[in-house]
């Protein structure tokens, strides 16, 4: 995991993002990683699964009937 440091931040910016990080109920390093990770994040960015139900739901869904296997399960043996 890659690891980052930062100089030259203002006494005034720390002590905020203590006081922010406290009342989130995290470390101050904790706080740092949740605010760069949702600076980051891609909003934009549809996921997969979600595109193919959209697609699935616009095109008028189907019903899937499932069975499932009634055959015990035995485990393998890696002994």
């Amino acid at each position: 995991m890659a690891a980052m440091t930062v100089r030259g931040l203002s006494d005034e910016t720390h002590r905020a993002l203590k006081l922010r990080a406290a009342r989130h109920g995290r470390s101050a390093e904790a706080e740092v990683r949740a605010i760069l990770d949702a600076a980051v994040a891609d909003e934009g960015r549809v996921l997969l699964g979600s595109l193919m139900a959209d697609i699935g739901h616009a095109a008028g869904g189907i019903e899937l009937e499932t069975l499932r296997a009634r055959a015990p399960h035995v485990p393998v043996d890696l002994g």
